[in-house]
């Protein structure tokens, strides 16, 4: 008898996985025909535009250059004017297929799995079919609409052997939501992100089939859907079966089964509705001037986009963003628009003191060859986890209950950490003075303090606080962590 029932309940009853708890870090692979292009406007990131532009205003400007077939769509969009000047009138996304499959040839799934492994992931999550439709494996279910609309290789296949061998979890990403092949309408306003949802019964079959066929030729350790999910599909049972194939696999949140109305009249309201709250979108709160997705009725963590948490959450989540304001490659974007060094490790530092993981977006070109700022970021990245990456994997929030939080006396920021063993402290920046104390942390004589890459630090431990020493000359890193124990217990 499987062990879950194909019932909400039964599902809701899956725990988080330690691994996934502990992993901290992914990498999210943007990679189809809109690599090809490899284009869009330089922009702000995307909850920026959202914010003080609106939806309309981000959609015609997308930074996204996965959204490359939408944007060029667009009436007088930077995407449409750049595609034209580029690539001629007559020249079609479809175009790209032959250009994509050609590079494809000489993808080497082996030399990304080393690249992932030194860069320090623990896992791992491709686009298997972003919202044109074009999937990366060669599904059973042929698109009943465009002929062929796959990848010439197995890339899902390819990679996930490559990744398992490195000891690394693999997980696919499925655009359940969209999928532009079925229903072409152009988004370009708040109501055309709710009306481009495909809602059509051969649709909701077409998916349920890829996703079972992805869960039972590939059994994915990360399930992650987009945009939202049919609103026929049974997806308890999916859930259910899933679970059953992979039990410590996770779900993360975006399965939302929306029903657009059918009722006649009803439907213009609710566009309507859209349409009017795009045209205020100003004047609306700033909760609301957001992107944000809906949740299904079950997941097993939240996902922010090129967002953070302020707070600890009582839940797992994972935040989601591109190493610039692109998930897709975008060839336009340099380091003014890439994330720095300091900024991802102390972002880093913060979410997972807050019980997040990062899944940190590449875009690799259509040969496969990641370009060199991606690429030097995550390496460096990855060194820097070599020094300090105790302090974050296999670790959890630590959480204070006093009133007061500890703070450093000399004014850095810290972030706190902790396992079975050992309180971890992230100082966000390289301490103003060689002598910090630690206010609100009560050591004993048997405290040891250590600077992880540095060796021992000398100490003293005092009513309300543990003073420690560091070097006279420190490691230039973005954030320096300090491992305490055993684990010292807050001042009251």
């Amino acid at each position: 008898m499987p062990e879950y029932e194909p019932t909400k309940d039964s599902v809701a009853a899956h725990p988080v996985p330690e691994w996934f708890e502990n992993s901290k870090f992914g990498i999210f692979i943007h990679w189809g025909l809109y690599s090809v292009p490899g284009w869009a406007p330089l922009e702000a990131d995307t909850q920026e535009l959202m914010a003080t532009k609106g939806p309309a205003y981000w959609l015609k400007h997308n930074p996204y250059a996965e959204w490359y077939q939408n944007t060029i769509q667009i009436p007088g969009s930077p995407s449409q004017v750049h595609h034209r000047e580029t690539y001629g009138p007559d020249f079609t996304y479809d175009d790209f297929k032959p250009l994509f499959n050609k590079a494809l040839k000489q993808f080497d799934p082996d030399s990304w799995a080393d690249f992932f492994k030194q860069a320090n992931a623990r896992y791992v999550v491709l686009t298997t079919k972003h919202h044109d439709g074009f999937t990366m494996w060669p599904s059973r279910h042929a698109n009943p609409h465009k002929d062929s609309w796959h990848a010439s290789r197995d890339v899902v296949g390819d990679l996930t052997a490559a990744v398992r061998d490195r000891g690394i979890k693999m997980g696919l990403y499925y655009s359940g939501g969209y999928d532009w092949t079925f229903n072409p309408v152009v988004v370009n306003d708040l109501p055309g992100l709710a009306s481009s949802l495909v809602q059509t019964d051969e649709y909701a079959q077409y998916a349920d089939n890829h996703i079972r066929e992805l869960i039972n030729r590939y059994q994915p350790s990360v399930l992650w859907n987009d945009i939202g999910y049919p609103p026929q599909s049974n997806l308890a049972e999916l859930f259910a079966h899933y679970y059953n194939q992979v039990p410590d696999g996770v779900i993360n949140d975006r399965w939302a089964q929306l029903q657009l109305p059918k009722v006649p009249g009803v439907e213009p309201l609710v566009m309507g509705g859209l349409g009017l709250a795009s045209a205020l979108w100003k004047f609306l709160p700033d909760r609301v001037r957001v992107l944000d997705f809906p949740t299904g009725f079950h997941y097993d963590f939240r996902t922010p986009e090129y967002a953070q948490y302020d707070d600890t959450k009582p839940y797992k989540w994972e935040s989601t963003r591109g190493v610039g304001h692109s998930f897709g490659n975008n060839r336009q974007e340099g380091p003014d628009e890439m994330l720095s060094l300091t900024d991802l490790a102390r972002g880093f530092a913060d979410l997972v003191s807050k019980n997040g993981n990062l899944l940190l977006g590449i875009g690799p070109y259509p040969d496969g060859t990641i370009p060199d700022l991606q690429a030097k970021l995550l390496a460096d990245f990855g060194a820097w986890l070599d020094v300090t990456g105790e302090a974050y994997f296999d670790t959890g929030p630590w959480t204070v209950t006093t009133s007061i939080a500890p703070t450093a006396t000399d004014g850095t920021e810290l972030r706190f950490t902790q396992n079975a063993d050992a309180l971890y402290v992230t100082f966000l920046r390289a301490p103003g003075e060689r002598r910090v104390g630690l206010r609100g942390l009560v050591g004993t004589s048997d405290t040891k303090v250590q600077l992880l890459g540095g060796g021992t630090l000398e100490h003293e431990c005092t009513d309300d606080r543990i003073t420690i020493t560091f070097p006279d000359a420190l490691d230039v890193w973005p954030a320096y962590a300090v491992k305490i124990t055993p684990k010292p217990e807050p001042s009251t």
